[in-house]
């Protein structure tokens, strides 16, 4: 039997609607923070993760999926979004769209790690990036958009840290300050912290080890020794944060694990009993651009693994509606109702109803037995004796009641009913006995209403988008 490479997982139908519920979560909040969807692709060349990423980052030299093509050219599966994203705002002239250019994608990523929980070799990624705009009120807003998908999935018990790392310039004063520090106790920390000594010092606050997390617990804090412009730059993200009614923490040892982060880097971090851990990370990175051969441009991002957001969700009891369910099941009693059946499945489904029917020529009772595993809240069952009759039975699966429907209404009374169910739940027992059969009809077509007002919403958002681009 060939199985699945290590680190990687199989998205089961019985599983996939917790994926759909995070990523649409996602999308919406996106929507009302007005991100458009950009993709790139799962590959790209090498040389753009050495000088995005950073050469002394992890990713680039433990992790990163690299190999020669039959062209000879050294290609990398994405180990995270934004460098690739930066690359396709250079490349596609997008520092010509009206500013900020917000954009978000869901995006798989790969990395050669130890697999653990909510980390894979293979996972998926929901991230942000706004290009454009270095006030810090765009990093805060940034941090509201990570802060409302949160609170959208219902996961209440994440902790916002924040920090600075600074510029250039201040930091150059730091690392002198913590490799002082830090000298005379490299014999007591781990290899890597060592060669990272020389490299890129700030990166060893970042180090996971017990013994070398005691020592940089007393180390400087890169906070003393902002310059001015990124001390105010901090101040003002701190301030409008307030304003918001977040809160958070100011935690100087986040340093973030690549080398693109300047300024503003933050962590929402999972503290219960149950679930703990980073669900989400992010930051300002006003270099990336001028390193992937662009202009320089103000930036800054997030990203939120989708696979940690669902453990983290199962952890804290956060319940996942992804059962099997379908609206009708239509029962075929024999073959002389075939036809029939595929007509008023069509009309089921030019109706919007989700339905299901016999392709396995099973009996009577399997069908039904079909639909109670389906989820189904009607049977509609046709047969020689329902032709006969011109009657279909219609049966509540939930309460049992069997009702002999015409066949040509069969449709439009188990639609009316969903739509009856849906008016007894927007309003009480009182209102709903005051209306007349026209008023039910009326009200009842709001639910679908609303619905198609959705997608002609997204139509002429893409139709905006796509005339927008040909100019």
């Amino acid at each position: 039997m060939i199985t699945k490479p290590k680190g990687t997982i199989d998205i089961l139908p019985a599983d996939s609607g917790k994926w759909h519920f995070i990523e649409n979560t996602a999308r919406e909040t996106a929507r009302l923070y007005n991100l458009r969807e950009i993709r790139t692709p799962n590959f790209e060349h090498t040389e753009l993760f050495l000088r995005g990423v950073g050469e002394t980052t992890d990713i680039v030299n433990k992790e990163m999926y690299t190999f020669t093509d039959k062209g000879g050219r050294s290609v990398t599966l994405k180990p995270e979004g934004t460098a690739g994203v930066a690359r396709a705002y250079v490349e596609n002239g997008l520092a010509n769209e009206p500013k900020p250019l917000k954009m978000y994608y869901i995006t798989p990523v790969y990395r050669y790690e130890r697999p653990q929980a909510g980390r894979l070799r293979e996972h998926r990624q929901f991230g942000v990036e706004i290009y454009g705009a270095a006030n810090p009120s765009i990093d805060a807003e940034t941090i509201m958009i990570a802060r409302d998908t949160l609170k959208r999935l219902g996961i209440e018990s994440a902790a916002l840290n924040i920090n600075s790392v600074g510029c250039p310039d201040c930091r150059k004063a730091y690392h002198e300050t913590l490799r002082a520090y830090l000298k005379e106790r490299l014999p007591q920390m781990c290899p890597t912290c060592n060669e990272r000594f020389e490299k890129n010092p700030l990166r060893i606050l970042d180090c996971k080890s017990p013994g070398c997390a005691g020592i940089t617990a007393n180390a400087p804090h890169i906070t003393d020794y902002l310059c001015e412009p990124c001390k105010g730059h901090f101040d003002g993200v701190k301030k409008i944060l307030d304003i918001y009614g977040v809160q958070y923490k100011v935690n100087p040892y986040i340093v973030r694990g690549l080398d693109y982060y300047n300024r503003t880097v933050f962590e929402f971090v999972a503290d219960s009993e149950r679930a703990q851990g980073t669900i989400c990370g992010g930051g300002r990175y006003d270099r990336l651009v001028g390193d992937v051969g662009g202009s320089p441009e103000p930036a800054v991002g997030f990203g939120m693994g989708i696979e940690r957001l669902i453990n983290i969700m199962e952890a804290e009891g956060l319940l996942f509606d992804t059962a099997a369910k379908i609206d009708a099941y239509l029962v075929r009693a024999d073959d002389s109702a075939a036809e029939t059946i595929y007509k008023m499945a069509a009309e089921f489904r030019a109706q919007e109803r989700n339905i299901e029917f016999d392709h396995l020529n099973r009996s009577v009772k399997a069908q039904f037995k079909a639909a109670d595993k389906l989820g189904a809240e009607y049977a509609v069952v046709v047969g020689a004796d329902e032709l006969r009759s011109g009657a279909a039975k219609v049966k509540n699966l939930k309460t049992g009641k069997e009702t002999a429907v015409p066949i040509q209404e069969a449709c439009d009374y188990v639609c009316g009913s969903f739509m009856d169910d849906f008016l007894k739940e927007e309003y009480d027992e009182e209102e709903y006995a005051e209306m007349d059969d026209k008023q039910k009809i009326v009200y009842g077509k709001i639910k679908r209403t609303e619905k198609i007002l959705e997608k002609v919403r997204e139509a002429y958002r893409n139709i905006y988008f796509r005339k927008n681009k040909d100019k």
